[in-house]
């Protein structure tokens, strides 16, 4: 089945579409109302997915997920102002929960971390954490412990043990119709995503490219939501077995 299939898609990701689209434009523009009904439909437009899917989802997964974008959607509303740094710690918080979530999920689907994606992953989380400590040491300690929090999610998902049978880049799975291999380009995305974060908060001082980089921290983040969701919920669990069965796309 191709990416697009309409079998393959639903109301919820419509919605999904708008609020993001919605958010990513009053994050440059700085437009915090937009934002404010946009930005937390985001998760919870994926937690329609996640229950839909229900019945093909092993339960502890589906719980694991709505926790995860439960903690997403509570974030995303602290995150609306990412420059009060109060605000910024407690989506940091909020986020650790999904990031945990997330990483549990897949352990269950027998991800395990690997050299060849822990090593430039924990490098990242090094420098982001370096950074916030020599220009922003006031959030540096709780940033940094949600950096090694989405290191572990980025690095789990993308063992190549969770797409059996797709072509690898580095060690990682190359993202194509079966949505079991989106996993390893979700948490690229996602660590792409919350390093420019941080590199809006120490580096950019010029407002516009502080606007524009808002903008992709923003789109970047749906898109890794995106990426991660799908393919966990392409991964069926045989409980029995406690193995990835064969990936059966649709709803």
């Amino acid at each position: 089945m191709g990416w697009f299939s309409r079998k393959n898609w639903g109301a919820e990701h419509a919605v999904f579409a708008a609020a993001t689209a919605a958010t990513v434009v009053g994050g440059v523009l700085g437009n915090e109302k937009l934002q404010r009904v946009a930005k937390p439909l985001i998760a919870p437009a994926l937690a329609v997915r996640v229950l839909r899917r229900g019945r093909d989802t092993d339960r502890v997964d589906t719980a694991l997920l709505l926790l995860g974008l439960a903690g997403a959607t509570v974030g995303d509303v602290f995150m609306i102002d990412p420059d009060d740094d109060r605000r910024l710690v407690r989506g940091a918080s909020s986020f650790a929960v999904m990031q945990a979530s997330y990483s549990t999920v897949l352990a269950r689907h027998g991800a395990r971390p690997h050299a060849v994606a822990a090593v430039p992953r924990a490098v990242a989380a090094l420098g982001a954490a370096s950074l916030l400590a020599a220009k922003s040491r006031n959030v540096a300690a709780p940033l940094t412990g949600y950096g090694a929090l989405l290191a572990t999610t980025a690095t789990l998902a993308a063992d190549p043990v969770l797409a059996p049978g797709s072509a690898q880049v580095a060690g990682m799975p190359l993202p194509s119709a079966d949505r079991r291999s989106w996993l390893g380009l979700g948490g690229f995305v996602f660590t792409l995503s919350d390093g420019t974060i941080v590199g809006r908060r120490v580096l950019l001082t010029n407002e516009k490219a502080r606007a524009l980089a808002e903008g992709f921290v923003l789109a970047t983040y749906a898109a890794a939501q995106l990426l991660l969701v799908e393919g966990m919920l392409a991964s069926r669990r045989d409980r029995r077995s406690g193995r990835n069965t064969r990936w059966c796309g649709g709803r």
